[in-house]
């Protein structure tokens, strides 16, 4: 722990980081299997749900061995999946392809993700868990090699850090036993990753971006259960990716879009392929007459079996997105997700129930190796890195040969390669111009950051810090134009000054995202601009810049997106 600031403290047996589907069913499951455990789990976002993202359709199967009975009070919005549809999208064409085993939906549920935790927080409420939303997890306890809890709800500092009128110092949460269920690339579990050498022996994480838009359309227009995917356009072969549309409730479509983050061009823009594929006729037809209602962006880690890290380390454990357990083929994560907090939780109540207590679980990675989990992940690793190894209509070539011919069970396991080292340089790349928007089916950046409800606190610290602002120029400008103000979905970064606007054409002016300057680097010529409270919290630039040389951090907690209840 750094710094000898006094601070007050609480104790547990347990402590959850992070209100996800994940973090949920662990909490749930503990007080299920040892119901005299304390309890805490803290979420950064202002309520529970609040940062949750995603299609989506769930498998419920780990929802069934949690909750047996939750079909008889299920989170609102759960719509029955009906019809699947996986689409070829050319630039006037959809052609209908078989759809993959995989990707068979029935049985399914399309739900608000963001509901389903708000359930799932209720529940666990009723259990007995203390559920801290608002709280935001900044630095983890470490003594003497082990981790002791986190300090959260650190508020009140201000830009120049030093500590304004509201500051509060936080508080020490401790626990014999803290999991981590931050999402996708956590803060925390980046540090810990390095502090315990968790990838030691495992390919690189690889990882996606993916969109989201909440529409009602007209009723008329409406198929409750349908499912719809599409792979191809407007994306080139060179770059994975694809869509959904969901159609739940009684007038809402889910709709979105996800881009590998391994793309090699950096003149691409993924939220403007988005918007430009909402123009194919086929989704076009779809969303005619209706009204976009919300927005989001995550990023979500694909890269599956081959890239799960060591999961246990003394004091603590990492459960869900955090460690990487998403289904690509499958395009789910949420029961996979919670099956490992559900397992992690099993583990640690027995160890609680014990004299001793072992300061290293090596017992839950072992029980989720015997678990569905592990044989569903093995079984699909070699279909995505297909995909980045022979590019689209490869990919699916091996796509159908794994799993037809090969059942999963291939003589060989393929490797990922680390995203943020696959771009070209800008003068080797084919510059992508996009259409302007028009308002009515597709959005410009600052638009659809409104629709996300994002806020934070102006006068705090930015939370998107560049280790070295003097790379910026000499890496980022020179050699790649700024690829964060295109592969960034929020408007955070813009690239400004005189050369910037001869290349670029068209950058928005700082002043006009009323959002001001937070960060600057490089010169006159060309600089970058980070608008820090325009970020929804997706962690794309922690991931895609091409030296690693931006941190995400986390905020003051309540803030970021809130994201309404269809999200």
């Amino acid at each position: 722990m750094s710094g000898a600031e006094e601070r007050e403290a609480m104790e547990f047996d347990v402590l959850i980081v992070g209100g996800g589907p994940a973090g949920l069913a662990a909490a749930i499951r503990l007080k299920q299997v040892a119901p005299e455990a304390s309890v805490c789990l803290v979420e950064k976002g202002s309520e529970i749900g609040a940062h949750i993202l995603s299609g989506a359709v769930i498998e419920p199967r780990a929802l069934d061995e949690l909750l047996p009975d939750w079909r008889d009070d299920p989170p609102s919005l759960a719509t029955p999946a009906q019809d699947d549809r996986f689409m070829l999208l050319t630039a006037t064409r959809a052609i209908k392809l078989p759809t993959p085993p995989q990707m068979n939906n029935h049985g399914n549920y399309i739900v608000s993700l963001g509901n389903v935790c708000r359930w799932l927080g209720a529940k666990a409420e009723a259990l007995g868990v203390e559920i801290y939303p608002g709280f935001a997890a900044s630095e983890t306890i470490i003594e003497d090699g082990q981790v002791k809890g986190v300090v959260a709800g650190v508020m009140g500092i201000q830009k120049d850090g030093t500590k304004g009128p509201n500051y509060q110092p936080g508080m020490e949460l401790r626990a014999t036993y803290t999991l981590f269920a931050e999402g996708c690339r956590g803060s925390l579990t980046k540090k810990l990753m390095e502090r315990y050498n968790l990838r030691e022996g495992v390919a690189p994480q690889t990882y996606a971006l993916g969109m989201k838009e909440l529409w009602e359309i007209p009723k008329e227009k409406h198929t409750p259960g349908l499912v719809w995917h599409s792979t191809g356009w407007p994306l080139t072969q060179d770059t994975y990716g694809g869509s959904w549309l969901y159609m739940l409730g009684e007038n809402l479509v889910s709709i979105g879009f996800v881009v590998g983050l391994d793309y090699p061009n950096p003149w691409l823009s993924p939220f403007d392929e988005f918007q430009r594929f909402k123009t194919h006729p086929e989704v076009r037809k779809m969303l005619e007459g209706g009204k976009r209602v919300a927005y989001g962006a995550r990023a979500l880690n694909e890269g599956g079996f081959q890239a799960i890290p060591k999961l246990v380390f003394p004091g603590g454990m990492l459960i869900g997105d955090t460690a990487g357990f998403l289904n690509v083929p499958k395009i789910k994560g949420t029961h996979t997700s919670m099956k490992s907090g559900m397992v992690a939780a099993e583990a640690v109540a027995q160890a609680l129930a014990g004299e001793e207590r072992p300061a290293v679980l090596e017992s839950y990675p072992a029980a989720l190796r015997e678990s569905w989990v592990w044989s569903e992940l093995q079984g699909v690793r070699n279909i995505r890195p297909g995909f980045a190894k022979y590019g689209l209509w490869g990919g699916l070539v091996n796509a159908a040969l794994d799993t037809y011919v090969f059942r999963g069970k291939a003589p060989w396991t393929w490797a990922h390669h680390q995203d943020h080292e696959t771009l070209k340089k800008a003068s080797e790349a084919k510059r992508i111009e996009y259409p302007k928007p028009d308002g009515v089916l597709t959005f410009d950046r600052l638009s659809s950051v409104f629709l996300s409800n994002t806020n934070h606190e102006e006068d705090q610290p930015a939370h998107l810090k560049l280790r070295d602002p003097d790379k910026w120029k000499g890496v980022n400008w020179d050699q790649f134009r700024s690829p964060e103000s295109r592969y960034c979905p929020a408007a955070v970064y813009e690239a400004v000054g005189p050369e910037a606007e001869r290349e670029l054409k068209g950058t928005p002016d700082p002043e006009a995202t009323g959002q001001g300057a937070s960060v600057e680097a490089g010169n006159g010529g060309a600089r970058l601009v980070i608008n820090a409270q325009n970020c929804v919290h997706c962690k794309t630039c922690d991931i895609k810049d091409p030296t690693q040389n931006i941190d995400w951090t986390t905020p003051e907690g309540g803030g970021g997106p809130n994201y309404i209840g269809g999200m």
